[in-house]
């Protein structure tokens, strides 16, 4: 089969995340399997305008504001009558491609951006996205879908489209589990983690100051912060933790390499998440992979990759006041602790790129 994905970023994109590694995992045993793929992607500053991965080539066009309008243009003129299926992927923006294209498509979301837009995007062009997306996802409720979780089906039907129509792929992670979680050595002190993109939707900003709030009960506390970033936000970031009384006791890392990132989830005591929403929260897996469990809002999609009182814990209340109530109950309750955290690293053994992909296969080649 002749497949064309388009999707804004391709894994070597600066800003690439849990989605882009999901495609990345996708197209390879596509291309195993005998498929031929072309991706379609946006261009990035030194990225090459064609290359090759995994036997997949990648063609990238314009940037994230132009690309969905030189896609078109591209299919247009060098790939009409190739592909014998196209994948949409829409990373807030979709492609419209069922409108161009004269093979069948299949919409792939990872989540909806809804209230996203109010803090990635600045005004007007926020509110803008936001009234128009539901707009854009009613005109193409009729596509077939692909998601990664219940939330993110929920938010579709929500806009129209027909719930029989949206499949549910499982998410893989790329962190092999340990072996045996008894083995684990943790931080001496008890030890927060928040590991990702420092963005305003991420909140991170809520971590330091559910952070404070508890240490006041616990002394012995500390906070570790690692990801990158760029811009106003990661600066305020930054003087958040220079302005925090407990200055002392929160480490600041930046970037980490991916061995620095699976020591830190396996050492920490707690991964923190205070995201708007996500399709999943890959990173609530890795860390239950490497014996951490997770506390996180409830909020779509991280009420999906967390059990409450299972696998981690989801607030009460998505303030940093219920993170804070959430941490003084993980730490005080050894025992709930020691389950929680070997639920979770059970559960990630059956989140994997082969389920993944044989859930993914098997929506496609009903599309043949």
């Amino acid at each position: 089969m002749n497949i064309l994905w388009l999707s804004w970023k391709d894994s070597a994109h600066p800003q690439a995340g849990g989605a882009e590694s999901i495609k990345r995992e996708l197209v390879k045993r596509l291309v195993t399997d005998g498929h031929d793929v072309i991706q379609v992607c946006s261009k990035f500053k030194n990225g090459l305008n064609q290359t090759c991965e995994n036997g997949s080539k990648i063609i990238r066009l314009g940037n994230k504001f132009t690309l969905y309008c030189k896609a078109y243009l591209y299919y247009k003129k060098h790939l009409l009558g190739w592909p014998d299926l196209v994948i949409d992927e829409c990373n807030t923006i979709p492609f419209f491609a069922s409108f161009y294209v004269r093979e069948p498509v299949i919409m792939f979301f990872h989540q909806l951006a809804r209230e996203i837009w109010f803090y990635q995007m600045p005004w007007p062009v926020s509110w803008m996205g936001y009234a128009l997306e539901p707009l854009y996802l009613w005109m193409l409720s009729k596509s077939r879908a692909i998601t990664v979780s219940e939330s993110t089906r929920n938010d579709l039907t929500r806009f129209g489209f027909n719930k029989q129509k949206i499949k549910i792929i499982s998410e893989g992670i790329d962190i092999k589990p340990v072996n045996d979680i008894r083995s684990i050595k943790k931080f001496s002190n008890p030890t927060l983690l928040f590991i990702g993109a420092l963005r305003k939707m991420k909140r991170p900003h809520h971590l330091i100051r559910a952070f404070e709030l508890a240490k006041k009960n616990n002394p012995d506390l500390q906070l570790i912060i690692a990801g990158t970033g760029n811009g106003r936000y990661y600066r305020q970031v930054k003087k958040q933790i220079k302005q925090s009384s407990y200055v002392d006791d929160i480490k600041f890392l930046g970037p980490v390499t991916d061995e620095q990132k699976i020591e830190l989830l396996r050492k920490a005591h707690i991964l923190l998440v205070a995201s708007v929403k996500e399709g999943w929260g890959l990173v609530v897996t890795e860390a239950a992979s490497q014996g951490t469990p997770s506390i996180a809002y409830d909020v779509d999609g991280l009420r999906d990759s967390i059990r409450h009182l299972k696998t981690g814990m989801l607030t009460d209340c998505n303030t940093p006041e219920g993170i804070s109530k959430a941490i003084a109950y993980m730490l005080s309750n050894p025992l709930s602790y020691v389950s929680m955290q070997y639920s979770g690293w059970k559960w990630s053994q059956y989140i994997t790129f082969a389920q993944c992909y044989n859930d993914f296969k098997e929506e496609i080649l009903n599309m043949q």
